[in-house]
């Protein structure tokens, strides 16, 4: 991106809601925001923002605002999602798609929703096969600036912890490779070993035979 598109994305994911949800289509608000400083994504894409959001939105890029495209979702109050405890199994899928590390567990053990980090994306919602995730409406305190940038903090560093894990097993897959074509015979070195076999075994034949 140029500068100006940078500083221009900047503006625009500052007055998105941070809840990460994918709605508009882009993996997180900032994409989101980046998509539309490049002219290639519409202000009328992200549900939780509402009509409020897309006012916003078209203010800083000087153009008209639009009603909330219904591809992408419909307007409605914020949530908190809470895990239904008895029946929570475990399974650990809502912790690998909670976009802000929102949810804290172990595997075949309770998950608990840290409701003050949670942006009420729902994603959990879907990726929980049991259905014990349950949605309750986000306190009006929770729904401020203060919140939206301790979300956009939290996603960064998950993106950032996620691409080093990434990196890592990328790096101990590389590391085997090679330690396999470290260790695998050249070409060439096993017909060598097997004439030096035949060789020995000729020799030792012949011995005998000399004996006998």
């Amino acid at each position: 991106m140029s500068p100006t598109d940078t500083a221009l994305a900047e503006r625009l994911d500052a007055l998105l809601p941070q809840t990460q949800c994918e709605q508009c289509g882009y993996h997180g608000c900032r994409p989101y925001a980046e998509a539309m400083a490049r002219g290639e994504a519409d202000v009328n894409q992200c549900p939780p923002g509402g009509a409020e959001g897309i006012a916003a939105l078209a203010a800083v890029l000087e153009c008209e605002p639009k009603p909330l495209n219904p591809e992408h979702g419909v307007e409605k109050p914020r949530t908190l999602a809470r895990v239904i405890e008895a029946d929570c199994i475990g399974c650990t899928k809502c912790i690998q798609v909670c976009p802000v590390d929102a949810i804290i567990g172990a595997a075949k053990r309770m998950h608990t929703v840290i409701a003050d980090r949670c942006t009420g994306c729902e994603l959990c919602v879907p990726a929980c096969p049991v259905d014990c995730i349950a949605l309750d409406p986000m306190p009006a305190a929770q729904i401020d600036q203060a919140h939206a940038d301790a979300a956009r903090r939290h996603f960064q560093a998950r993106e950032a912890r996620l691409a080093r894990e990434r990196a890592e097993r990328e790096a101990q897959l590389a590391a085997r490779k090679a330690a396999m074509h470290a260790a695998k015979p050249k070409e060439g070195s096993s017909s060598i070993s097997r004439s030096a076999v035949m060789e020995a075994i000729a020799r030792a034949k012949a011995k005998r035979e000399g004996k006998g």
